[in-house]
């Protein structure tokens, strides 16, 4: 059954211990004399592969459902955050390398704040449901500011050089595009990255093409999507979540093909001119507006934390999707 219409389903869980796959252990250990390896077909394994969403216990099943159905079938709610007046391109603002330096400080907001302050009835979904799962990214069926949506965003909390972004993330966000074009719901990709994995094992695991791909899948889909430039937008990685229909940004976010540290040493054989090459490629938001590469840019507030940019940057989705809706 797994193998048929088990698989299928848009969010697929399992209870604990659930016994779940294709081929009997029986079968199995008849055929080549010796057992199946123990585990390999248990819920909680396959769903730290990316086979499965999650693992649920039975009572909690009935409000899974109901959170997913929210989602899909209710309409749109009221709005439920204030919204900042976008800043105009002339607006004032700091240098590009400071814009850069608050991006990759501690404490900077993340996609997981905009989910737990400026959403509800979020259910998340994890890996590609093909075998394979990368937490550098966050899939989630839920409701921006009261608006249904398939959200995706690079989690900058868990991008390290042990755990960079790699091609299975980029496959995971393919996946979420599938989902939004399926289910015919509004897609929101948030871009906060440092960049994309670099290392043989991308190479060999085809970054380069799963980036494209990711691009060529957002430009040609036909429902409304939407982009939010949060923080760190370095690269490939960035621009593979980058070009919807309507892109937003955080007062400090920047987008850049590479580090500008990286930019330094190509242009002036170092790297501490990076500040200089930040501002000459006009990396900031402020200036992405300008350029028309945004269409809006949302205000910070200094010393703010991290819930109220979330709040602020949800009330702008929202009222972009009801407006694209």
């Amino acid at each position: 059954m797994f193998a048929s219409w088990g698989s299928l389903g848009h969010v697929t869980v399992a209870e604990p211990g659930a016994l779940v796959g294709f081929l009997g252990p029986k079968v199995f250990e008849a055929l080549h004399g010796q057992p199946f390896p123990a585990g390999v077909q248990e819920a909680e394994n396959l769903a730290a592969k990316g086979v499965i969403d999650a693992v649920v216990p039975s009572e909690e099943l009935p409000a899974l459902v109901d959170a997913a159905l929210r989602v899909l079938v209710d309409p749109p709610g009221p709005a439920e955050g204030s919204r900042r007046t976008p800043l105009a391109a002339d607006a004032a603002g700091v240098p590009a390398w400071e814009s850069v330096e608050r991006t990759r400080a501690d404490g900077r907001a993340g996609v997981r704040d905009l989910l737990r302050h400026g959403a509800s009835d979020t259910l998340r979904l994890r890996g590609t449901d093909e075998g394979e799962r990368d937490d550098s990214v966050l899939i989630a069926l839920t409701r921006i500011d009261g608006v249904p949506c398939v959200l995706v965003g690079q989690d900058r909390s868990r991008q390290t050089p042990a755990t960079p972004l790699g091609p299975g993330a980029l496959r995971e966000a393919r996946r979420a595009m599938r989902l939004a074009e399926e289910l015919r719901l509004p897609l929101v990709t948030v871009v906060d990255t440092p960049g994309a994995e670099l290392s043989p094992e991308a190479e060999e695991g085809a970054i380069a093409g799963e980036i494209a791909r990711c691009i060529g899948t957002l430009v040609t889909m036909t429902v409304p999507t939407l982009s939010v430039i949060l923080g760190q937008g370095c690269g490939g990685g960035a621009l593979a979540l980058m070009p919807a229909r309507t892109v937003l940004a955080a007062q400090h976010a920047w987008l850049s093909p590479l580090p500008p540290e990286g930019a330094s040493a190509i242009v002036h054989g170092v790297v501490d001119r990076a500040p200089e090459v930040a501002a000459a490629q006009r990396v900031r938001a402020l200036d992405l507006l300008a350029d028309g590469i945004v269409h809006a840019v949302v205000p910070e507030v200094d010393g703010e934390p991290p819930a109220d940019l979330a709040r602020a940057v949800a009330a702008e989705v929202g009222a972009r999707l009801r407006g694209a809706s």
